[in-house]
C-alpha cells in the first residue's frame, strides 16, 4: 500500500481514511453543503486533519465537498458498486496554487483536451505533493511546471486558504471514482503586477492549452455558479460578455482568446462531458479568495522568516516569505 498521505485524528486515534470513504463524513460533517471548519497540521508531506484541536499549535482551515461527492452517494449504497473500489488505497495529498498578482487578479490555466483527468478545466496551477516535500514547495514546483514561474526571493508571500475533497469523476453518474484527494488550497500573493508576470509565464504546453488572469468582479459570479444547489445564486448583472485569456497554439506560440464568461458559469454536467468550465473546487477556492479581500484582513507580508519546515504543525506558521526555490 502506498505511503499514508492524508491521516485523520478520530477522538484523539490515528486512523488512515480508505478510498472509498468520506473524509467529510468522517470528521463528522453535519448536515448541509459546509464548508466545515476542521484542524489541521502538515508533517513530511503528510496532512493531518482532525476533529478536535492538535497536540500543540494548529489551524482551522475550511473543508468542502461537492453535494454530489460520489464517496458520500457511495457511503450511503451498499450495493456492488461500493464493493468494486479498491481496498487497498488511501486518500491522497494534492495543493493548489491560487497566484494573486498586486493588482488583485488571480492565474487560471485550462487543462489541456488530451488529458485523462480532467480536461478542459480551469483551474489554478497544482498537483500532488511529493514524500517529504515541504508544502509550500510543492505549491511552487507544480506552479513552476506548469506555467514557468519562478517567484523572486522575498517577493510574496503565502497563507493556506481551504481544503477540498476531490473526486475524479466527479458524480457517480459518470462512473466509479478513480481518484481521491484532499485538496489544499494556498493563496500566494506576489507583489509583482499582472503584467510583470505574464511578460514571464512560459506554460507547459502538455499540461496547459490556455491561462487567464480573473479579477475579484468575474471571480464572485463564477464563485457563485455552485454546482448541484437547486437555487442559483444571485449573479451581478452587468458582467462583461467575455474576458481575455491567452491559448497555446501547436507552433509553441500563443493567441489572445475572448472567451465568454459564460463559458465560466457552466455547471458539472450529469453526464461525462469534456466541455470547457471552471472545476468546483476552483469555485470554492475563489469563495475564499473573495471572502479574505472583503473581510479586510490584512494579507500575508514578506517580511518574516520562513517557518515551513518538516515537524512542525501548519498552525504554527504565521504567514511567511517565500524562498521562491523549486523543490528537485
Amino acid at each position: 500500500m502506498a505511503a499514508t498521505r492524508v491521516l485523520l485524528l478520530l477522538s484523539g486515534r490515528a486512523e488512515s481514511p480508505g478510498f472509498a470513504h468520506s473524509v467529510c463524513r468522517l470528521l463528522g460533517a453535519g448536515p448541509g453543503l459546509g464548508p466545515w471548519s476542521t484542524h489541521c497540521g502538515l508533517k513530511r508531506g503528510r496532512l493531518v486533519l482532525s476533529d478536535g484541536p492538535l497536540p500543540g499549535a494548529s489551524t482551522r482551515l475550511p473543508l468542502q465537498r461537492s453535494p454530489f461527492c460520489p464517496f458520500a452517494a457511495l457511503e450511503q449504497q451498499f450495493g456492488a458498486r461500493a464493493a468494486e473500489l479498491p481496498t487497498n488505497r488511501g486518500v491522497d495529498l494534492g495543493v493548489a496554487v491560487l497566484l494573486q498578482s498586486s493588482d488583485l487578479t488571480v492565474l487560471l490555466t485550462r487543462r489541456t483536451s488530451t488529458l485523462s483527468v480532467s480536461p478542459n478545466l480551469w483551474v489554478p496551477p497544482g498537483g500532488h505533493v511529493e514524500l517529504d516535500e515541504e508544502l509550500l514547495d510543492g505549491g511552487l514546483r507544480e506552479l513552476w511546471e506548469e506555467s514557468g514561474l519562478q517567484l523572486p526571493q522575498g517577493q510574496f508571500s503565502w497563507v493556506p486558504l481551504g481544503l477540498w475533497e476531490s473526486a475524479y469523476p466527479p458524480r457517480l453518474s459518470w462512473g466509479l471514482p478513480k481518484y481521491h484527494h484532499i485538496i489544499l488550497y494556498l493563496l500566494v500573493v506576489s507583489q509583482e503586477s499582472q503584467q510583470q508576470l505574464q511578460a514571464r509565464i512560459q506554460p507547459n504546453p502538455s499540461e496547459v492549452s490556455a491561462f487567464m488572469w480573473l479579477g475579484p468582479d468575474v471571480a464572485a459570479a463564477v464563485a457563485a455558479t455552485e454546482d448541484g444547489t437547486e437555487t442559483p445564486r444571485h449573479l451581478p448583472q452587468e458582467l462583461p460578455p467575455s474576458v481575455l485569456a491567452v491559448e497555446l497554439e501547436e507552433d509553441g506560440g500563443t493567441r489572445p482568446l475572448a472567451l465568454p464568461v459564460s463559458t465560466l458559469l457552466r455547471t458539472t454536467p450529469t453526464t461525462a462531458e469534456g466541455k470547457e468550465r471552471v472545476s468546483t473546487g476552483t469555485k470554492f477556492a475563489l469563495r475564499l479568495w473573495l471572502q479574505r479581500l472583503g473581510s479586510g484582513t490584512p494579507l500575508p507580508c514578506a517580511n518574516g522568516p520562513r517557518a515551513c519546515k518538516e515537524e512542525q504543525n501548519m498552525g504554527s506558521l504565521p504567514p511567511t516569505q517565500g524562498s521562491g526555490k523549486r523543490s528537485t
